[in-house]
C-alpha cells in the first residue's frame, strides 16, 4: 500500500490523521480512495479534474508536479505540498 501524508491543513477532514496507508495505480486513484474514506479530502486536493492550484505531489521523493496520471509503485510514498508564498 501506498503512504500518504496529509498536509497539516488538510488534517482537519481526516479527524487529525498526518499519514495513511492506501492502494492505488496512480496519484488519481489515491485521490479517489481518499475522499471515499475522508468525505471532503478529495476537493481540498483535486478541482476541475486538476491538482489544486499552489499544489505539487512528490511521489517517492520526485516532484511529479501536479500530475495525477502518476503511476505509482505498492510502497510508494506520497505528500501532498502546498506552495509558499512570501518574500
Amino acid at each position: 500500500m501506498a503512504t500518504v501524508h496529509i498536509p497539516t491543513p488538510m488534517r482537519v477532514a481526516t479527524d487529525g490523521v498526518a499519514r495513511v496507508e492506501i492502494e492505488g495505480a496512480t496519484v488519481r486513484d489515491i485521490v479517489d480512495r481518499l475522499e471515499a474514506n475522508y468525505p471532503g479530502l478529495g476537493g481540498r486536493l483535486v478541482e476541475d479534474g486538476q491538482l489544486r492550484p499552489g499544489l505539487s505531489v512528490f511521489v517517492d521523493g520526485a516532484n511529479v508536479g501536479r500530475r495525477l496520471r502518476t503511476k505509482l509503485q505498492p510502497d510508494s510514498e506520497l505528500f501532498f505540498v502546498e506552495a509558499l508564498g512570501g518574500g
